[in-house]
């Protein structure tokens, strides 16, 4: 057992009695120090002892180590509660480390796909992933994460969401139609595997550079799902059709997005079955709004169940700033299927506000509407809410700047100093503040990190032997794998025969 003394230096009146601060102590316990309740009063000795069980410093010093205090279990052994099996349930406020890391982990998953795209419409290939898929992760310093790439998505810009898309202004371009999506990906090394504690399937959705343009192209319209047979079920239509779209006539957009996804997922289940998985999903703005949807149609479509029935993968979505998707009755749905859903949102942002400003999941009477009235504007949030206030961080601008709000690394910014509602901000994993300012202007100017700074050298231009500056040709990326038909319809022969028992 330690002891501690503490001596206070009361001042003292002219009667030489101690002039006592009007305050009174109250408890504080503590998993490692208790101090007993005592109020002061002028008869009590001034010189207290505090027995406790172990202690480094003052009050408030241990007090502070708590908050911060890191998970001591091994993240494969809350691998599970990690995903949301209990709804994060005591693992959000306090933040908990392991949830967190994870968080900032899926985050940067996503921020790789912006990363990675090119944005430039000078360039022939706008609108596609800079690198070959085998040196994704190499290329955006990831290769130490230990996924593997395993396949490109992409939808076709043939549909109502113009400011979404991103096209070449030259006329020899890599494809009329289509624009790079995401990715799937697969861990493959064995020590992350064991880390992780089982393999895990990733999926990982693009947003959109133009942050708010494209919101206004939302026509808040509901259009049913039809992944099942319950016409009850309808998501925004820009974001259905932008899943369910194909172009016959392009290679990259012959299939959907969807159907893109789903024969992977099925791909992938079938190479690894009998293996420990889970299907984590991820993206930022309009991409967390594919996340959700691509979440829904996997759970939806039976592929998370095994073929014996009796286990199912779990599927987890950390969406980040995403807007509404669905109706109620899709909110509902997600949740009889147990597709776990953490948003991570920043309350200044407007992007997770709509659609469904009229109607939404905080509508009394939502429920009423939906079914009786059948309002084609209503529309409900999924899962469970980390709001997060960027006014709490001494590093960034008190600006209203709509974009910063919004902005994908200033959230993963936000979760690394956050730890809860009423306890001050501290960044714990050593992430660099410089890459708030990758793509904005939100650092304070103190830290001298200029706006916007990441950028391709030379904006991709290298010499040629000749010495002249040219842009090189970049491979060709194979546009679908040759079984992609095959599996798809694996899926679907499967989620008939899954319906036909219901």
């Amino acid at each position: 057992m330690a002891f501690i003394r503490f001596s206070f230096n009361i001042p003292m009146n002219k009667s030489h009695e101690p002039q006592w601060p009007s305050a009174t102590w109250k408890t504080i316990e503590t998993s490692n120090l208790f101090f007993l309740k005592q109020s002061f009063s002028r008869k009590k000795s001034i010189r207290k002892l505090i027995k406790c069980a172990s202690v480094s410093s003052l009050t408030s010093e241990v007090k502070e180590a708590q908050e911060y205090a890191q998970d001591s279990r091994t993240f494969n052994q809350v691998w599970r509660e990690i995903q949301g099996c209990y709804h994060w349930e005591g693992l959000l406020d306090p933040m908990n480390s392991h949830l967190r890391q994870e968080i900032i982990r899926c985050g940067e998953f996503a921020q790789a796909c912006y990363d990675s795209f090119d944005f430039d419409p000078h360039s022939k290939y706008c609108g596609t992933c800079k690198y070959q898929p085998a040196d994704f992760f190499d290329k955006l310093d990831m290769a130490d994460r230990g996924y593997q790439m395993r396949r490109y998505l992409y939808a076709t810009s043939n549909i109502d969401l113009p400011k979404f898309f991103q096209k070449s202004n030259m006329s020899s371009i890599w494809s009329q139609h289509a624009n790079w999506m995401g990715y799937v990906a697969v861990t493959v090394d064995e020590d992350e595997i064991k880390r992780l504690g089982r393999r895990d399937i990733l999926i990982s959705w693009r947003g959109t550079v133009t942050y708010l343009e494209w919101i206004h192209d939302l026509k808040d319209f509901l259009h049913p799902a039809h992944f099942r047979d319950d016409p009850s079920i309808k998501i925004e239509s820009g974001f259905f059709d932008l899943y369910t779209t194909k172009e016959n006539t392009c290679k990259y957009c012959s299939f959907s997005a969807r159907e893109q996804v789903l024969a992977e997922v099925n791909r992938l289940i079938q190479r690894y079955e009998g293996e420990e998985l889970s299907i984590t999903i991820t993206g930022h703005s309009l991409g967390a709004a594919l996340a959700l949807l691509s979440a829904y149609d996997i759970s939806e479509m039976k592929l998370n169940i095994t073929k014996t029935g009796t286990k199912k993968i779990p599927i987890t979505v950390f969406s980040f700033a995403g807007p509404r998707v669905g109706n109620l009755r899709f909110k509902e749905r997600c949740d009889e299927l147990g597709v776990k859903v953490l948003r991570i949102v920043n309350v200044h942002d407007k992007v997770p506000t709509v659609p469904g400003i009229i109607t939404n999941e905080k509508f009394q009477y939502q429920k009423y509407i939906e079914e009786v009235i059948s309002f084609p504007w209503s529309y409900a949030h999924v899962g469970v809410e980390l709001a997060l206030d960027h006014t709490h961080s001494p590093f960034l601008k008190a600006n209203s700047d709509l974009g910063c709000a919004h902005n994908l690394e200033a959230h993963l910014h936000l979760v690394d100093g956050f730890h809860g509602r009423g306890r001050p901000f501290r960044l714990v994993t050593k992430r660099d503040i410089a890459l708030v300012n990758k793509d904005s202007d939100f650092l304070k100017r103190d830290y001298g990190v200029p706006p916007k700074w990441r950028q391709d050298e030379n904006k991709g231009m290298v010499r040629n032997s000749d010495g002249r500056w040219v842009l090189p040709e970049r491979p060709r990326v194979e546009a679908h794998p040759a079984d992609t038909a095959h599996h798809f319809e694996q899926v679907l022969k499967y989620a008939r025969s899954g319906f036909e028992l219901l």
